[in-house]
Parts: structure tokens; sequence; C-alpha cells
């Protein structure tokens, strides 16, 4: 059984799970999905094209699948889809896509904290943290596991690599290479996110490893391509090796430059 407050409004379409809890003056609009066990706080508006995994947990005052801010939009059929166990805070905003992907994602075990805001036709991957007050522009990636601090602005188009740390109030304006530390605007590599690292789990030789792939790439005074050479022809093979080659090669924006 579903624990619905009568003072909430839900229109006939929306797809409510077993299990759910909305609270007062929440509204829960057609074309919407609701999964098993997740609250809803009071004033929540879940807007059309919403789908929303399980055991989530939304907080007062945040909007969902509201329409994106883009003036390429033409009010195509588009979606936000979040992952299980993810976490939305006060008065977060997530935006449905345009044309151009489709669909906003938010994974799963994911934390959003308040004020938050995550622009049309971004991905935001399983396990990610945001710290209050993100602002997110379009079409942003941001890698499993990457925890963003307070206030960080980013660009559109930028990509945020896994397990980095990105100081609060950084400005982001290139890419965010995985397994790294970065801060100020615009953010600069500050070092290996080295606790990050050691609380998911990762050994002191993979830390070494990834402490060597960064001395190439940032203390060697060769440009990128040269120390990406490097870091092939040195570095053995490993996970984390191919992750960041791969990370740096597709990178359209550039990645951040180092602290000097």
């Amino acid at each position: 059984m579903s624990n619905i407050s009568p003072l909430a409004y839900i229109e006939p379409g929306a797809q409510i799970g077993e299990g759910v809890k909305i609270g007062p003056f929440s509204c829960i609009y057609n074309d919407t999905v609701i999964g098993d066990g997740t609250i809803i706080e009071n004033n929540v508006t879940i807007f059309p094209g919403a789908r929303i995994g399980k055991n989530c947990h939304i907080f007062p005052g945040a909007c969902i699948a509201t329409t994106p801010q883009d003036l390429k939009f033409k009010g195509e059929y588009t979606t936000v889809e979040i992952g299980d166990n993810t976490q939305l805070h006060e008065c977060v905003t997530i935006h449905r896509a345009t044309a151009s992907k489709q669909v906003t994602k938010v994974g799963s075990n994911c934390m959003i904290m308040a004020y938050c805001h995550v622009a049309h036709d971004c991905n935001v991957g399983d396990g990610v943290i945001m710290s209050n007050s993100v602002q997110m522009a379009g079409e942003v990636v941001v890698d499993p596991c990457a925890v963003i601090g307070g206030g960080t602005l980013i660009h559109q188009f930028t990509h945020i690599g896994s397990y980095c740390m990105i100081q609060g109030g950084s400005g982001l304006t290139k890419d965010i290479p995985p397994y790294s530390m970065v801060g100020r605007t615009p953010a600069k590599y500050m070092g290996l996110n080295i606790v990050g690292l050691r609380r998911r789990g990762f050994s002191t030789e993979q830390i070494i490893q990834i402490q060597e792939m960064y001395r190439i790439l940032y203390m060697s005074g060769l440009n990128v391509t040269h120390a990406c050479e490097k870091i092939e022809a040195e570095c053995p093979q490993t996970p984390e090796r191919d992750y960041l080659i791969s990370f740096i090669k597709s990178s359209d924006r550039g990645i951040i430059a180092g602290n000097m």
C-alpha cells in the first residue's frame, strides 16, 4: 500500500509503485513513473516525462522533468530518468532533455544536495555526490563516483571523470580527468584524490600507478599528446590506465591545466 496524502494532487496517468509515500501539496502529473518505496515529501512537483526509480527520497521544493531552458527546444517528447536509491534534496531542479539526447539521466545511489540544478541532456552516473548549489549546464557528463563541491559552476558539454574531487566554488570550463582533485576558477589540477580512492577500495599499488600517470601528464613538461604516448609506452596496461587514456583522447573541450 502506498501512503498518499489527501492534499497531494495526482493525475490519473501517473504510475505510482508499491509503498510510495507522497506528502501534502505535491503534484504528480500524467506520464510519470514513481518506483516502489520512493518517498516524495511535501511541495514536490513531478512533471510529465519523469521516470523515478525505486527507494528514492525527494525532498520539499524539488522540481523534476520541467521544460528545458534551451531555445533549441521545440516541444519534442523527452524524459528524465532517475535511478534507484537516489536522494534529491530541497529545491533540486532536473530538466527534461531536448532532441539532442532525448533523456536527462541521474544514476542510482546518488546524493544531489539542496539547490542543485541538472540541466537538459545531462548524464550523471551512479554514486555521484553533488554538494549544495552545484549549477550544471546542458549536456554535461559526470562519470560514476565523482564528488562535486558546493557552489561549483559547470560549463555546458563538460565531461567529469570518475573518482575525482572538485573543490567547492570551482568553475569548470574544461574536462576533469578521473582520479584527480581540482579547484579554483578556472579549475586546475591540484593533485590526486588519494583519500577518495582509498575510501573507494583502490589498493596502494593502484594509487601509485595512477600517481605515476599523473606525474607524466602534469609534471613531465610534455604536451598532452606526448604525455599520453609516454603513459601508454611506460605504464602497465590496467583498467585505470586505459580509462585515463580513453578519457583524454575523447575530450572535445580539452582537459584542465596543472596548478603552475
